[in-house]
């Protein structure tokens, strides 16, 4: 399986034809979930081949962005299957990349180690410092395709989110839920000083 070569020629396709207005769904957030892949992984003591399936899935979860937002996984999957047979991923490697990029699917449904690693290392930054920053980017995004239209409406979706989700690994529940929990707090805050 050749990684290296698989990563440069999708990094290269998605950062020539990804639309300008994705403002989080973009190459810099493809490099933040694989950074979270290996972070987590390591954390789980997953090494190895199943740390390239797992960087694979990460790499391909949201190329599906090339066609459309809404079924992105299923056509994430597809580019998948066109892709990887090229650069010497087994019919079985690859069935297990698809359904680690199917369970980023929201809401999230992870069943295996690694499905749930994909999962929280796609949400990672729900509880790390940089929340604010990463969620304007989404924010923005979904202004432009008018899934929301006002900053307080946003704030309003990000609450529901953040109280109904959980991680899924030990290390991302260990090394995010309190910044999770602050970043929380501090959405209730703004809304709340809206609605005086």
């Amino acid at each position: 399986m050749n990684y290296a070569a698989l990563e440069k020629d999708i990094m290269e396709r998605l950062s020539g034809e990804l639309p300008s207005h994705l403002y989080y769904h973009n190459t810099a957030h493809v490099r933040d979930v694989i950074r979270a892949v290996e972070e987590i992984a390591a954390g789980e003591g997953i090494a190895g081949n199943e740390l390239t399936l797992l960087k694979t899935a990460a790499l391909f979860h949201d190329t599906g962005f090339l066609f459309a937002a809404e079924g992105h996984e299923e056509r994430s999957c597809r580019l998948a299957e066109e892709y990887l047979p090229r650069y010497g991923y087994p019919d079985a490697a690859i069935r297990e990349i698809k359904k680690m990029i199917l369970a980023t699917r929201l809401p999230q449904h992870a069943e295996t180690p690694a499905e749930k690693i994909l999962a929280d290392a796609d949400l990672d930054y729900l509880g790390r410092d940089d929340f604010f920053t990463v969620g304007n980017r989404l924010f923005r995004e979904l202004l432009h395709s008018g899934a929301v239209k006002t900053e307080e409406e946003w704030n309003a979706l990000q609450v529901k989110f953040l109280e109904n989700h959980r991680y899924f690994t030990g290390t991302s529940r260990k090394n995010r839920d309190a910044k999770k929990a602050e970043n929380l707090l501090k959405i209730k805050s703004k809304l709340t000083k809206t609605c005086l």
